[in-house]
């Protein structure tokens, strides 16, 4: 099969498309036949060594996690899905090395879930990771009924799924830091935008009166957002952050690291039929220019998220 893979660490021209063996189908894994898979940015951390300290990593590794495809074989332990059905998953194991950037992938039945039929397979491999990212931070820091939400990167990957969410787990208002070129798109969302950094702190007390603060906060971009949570917030404990560990466990928060769940994912499926949850895709590229993908997730100022396509 082709698949995008590396065999040394380092910037984007690592990548290359390559002539690889067809993946094995264990006793509980689904072969899925990859018609798109999505871009993140732990994929080019990934291809920097950056996560070699967490996960043991094998060449030649072929990056991705986000797939949306076509079954074509099933392990005899399988039960919950058969040669044809369209899924989607979230294929992150213990180990990195048998990515989604390639025709095929071999897949956990745990990662799987049914692809919502009112989305394109394009679409769809922009929904696991990111999806269950934003779903897992928001009920870490416990957003319910009645909540205001702030959600730092809100137009982002990550950031526009929280937005809507949030919403769907109670919250009354989401507040979502962006730059003003995507204020508009957060309205659509349901958020009410505002600009991110120098004097964040006051245009969101502005916007919730009273005592100036928010029940809770997410952040899916580190730094000067992740520092100013802390004051953000009127329990320091219902902040959270995906990127930083070390920083928001030392300011009181949660940090979260997604985990593979069908009924997580399932549940995010349905929402999409539902019409209740957007995914935004900004651009898809096809298998060949994962490279160039990569390089235009690491610019940043990406809406939503990017998907590499195989036919």
């Amino acid at each position: 099969m082709k698949a995008v893979a590396l065999t040394e660490y380092g910037a984007s021209d690592v990548l290359s498309l390559q002539e690889l063996p067809d993946p094995l189908v264990g006793p509980d894994r689904v072969l899925v036949d990859v018609r798109a898979a999505g871009v993140n940015p732990v994929d080019y951390k990934i291809r920097g060594g950056y996560l070699r300290g967490a996960f043991p990593h094998h060449t030649p590794l072929i990056p991705g996690w986000d797939v949306s495809g076509v079954v074509t074989a099933v392990g005899p332990a399988v039960t919950r899905f058969e040669v044809g059905d369209e899924v989607v998953g979230y294929v992150r194991e213990d180990h990195v090395q048998n990515g989604t950037y390639a025709e095929r992938v071999s897949a956990p039945e745990r990662t799987l879930a049914p692809k919502p039929s009112s989305l394109s397979f394009e679409q769809g491999s922009a929904l696991p990771l990111a999806g269950l990212t934003a779903l897992q931070l928001l009920r870490a820091v416990g957003v319910g009924d009645g909540d205001t939400v702030l959600v730092h990167a809100a137009a982002g990957g990550v950031g526009h799924f929280a937005v809507q969410i949030a919403q769907k787990l109670g919250a009354s208002k989401v507040i979502g830091t962006a730059s003003e070129r995507n204020h508009e798109f957060l309205g659509e969302l349901g958020a009410e935008p505002v600009t991110y950094g120098d004097g964040l702190r006051g245009r969101v007390g502005a916007l919730v009166g009273g005592d100036g603060k928010v029940d809770a906060a997410v952040d899916f971009i580190g730094g000067q957002a992740l520092t100013e949570s802390p004051g953000l917030v009127r329990d320091p404990a219902r902040h959270g952050s995906v990127v930083d560990a070390a920083t928001v466990l030392d300011q009181g928060g949660r940090y979260v690291f997604v985990r593979p769940d069908f009924d997580d994912l399932t549940w995010l499926g349905e929402l999409v039929d539902s019409g209740a949850l957007r995914v935004e895709v900004a651009r898809t590229f096809p298998l060949a220019e994962a490279a160039e993908a990569q390089r235009l997730l690491e610019e940043g100022h990406v809406r939503g998220k990017i998907a590499l396509t195989t036919r």
